[in-house]
């Protein structure tokens, strides 16, 4: 008796699911789009094209301007060594009026850094002696570390450089070198920096 009215509870709850739904799926069109949609190129709808670093062969300082000189430092012989750190990658100074391929620009400034250097020494150490003039007993002896914190003027080297044609950024590196020694020093060092800040252009 039970088996036929489970059996019957069933047939009715299968019943009541092949019911109506209520609930009834609506859709309204869509609006037209407007006439200027044709002619609208979204740009955010696809990601930026990777850029061909290749076809850039010429180039001239922006604006017309040699990078500033400083009082340790020559505008002509930084301009020198970024001109010669360039020609290395396959860049060459606009020889003619045709328009140039890359906009480029160079700044030296001096800037201020906090050094740590730790010394691994100034020992300390203590004892006890024994029974006797010998000394036997135990001892503890080991070191400290004596971290010491100075500052150090730098030379930071910035290049920056710019698509001709849209004016757009397309490479920015800096470097930095000590500032001190001899001003022959400083000339190799500022080239150093250059060709430091210049080393991973193009990129990969």
């Amino acid at each position: 008796m039970k088996s036929r009215s489970g059996l019957l509870a069933i047939c009715l709850g299968l019943a009541a699911c092949q019911g109506s739904n209520p609930y009834v799926a609506t859709s309204n069109p869509l609006p037209p789009a407007p006439p200027q949609a044709a002619n609208t190129f979204d740009r955010s709808a696809y990601p930026a094209p990777t850029r061909d670093y290749g076809r850039y062969r010429s180039w001239t300082w922006l604006n017309g301007h040699l990078p500033p000189g400083t009082a340790w430092a020559d505008s002509a012989q930084v301009a020198e060594a970024v001109s010669n750190a360039l020609d290395q990658r396959g860049l060459r100074p606009l020889q003619d009026n045709r328009p140039a391929d890359l906009l480029v620009s160079a700044d030296l400034r001096l800037e201020t850094r906090l050094r740590q250097v730790q010394d691994d020494y100034g020992y300390y150490g203590a004892g006890y002696g024994g029974y006797n003039h010998y000394g036997n007993g135990y001892g503890m002896y080991g070191s400290v570390p004596i971290v010491r914190t100075y500052q150090e003027q730098v030379v930071v080297v910035q290049v920056d450089m710019f698509d001709a044609g849209t004016g757009q950024p397309v490479w920015s590196s800096s470097a930095e070198t000590s500032h001190k020694g001899t001003q022959s020093e400083q000339a190799d060092a500022i080239r150093e920096a250059v060709e430091k800040a210049m080393s991973a252009y193009p990129p990969s």
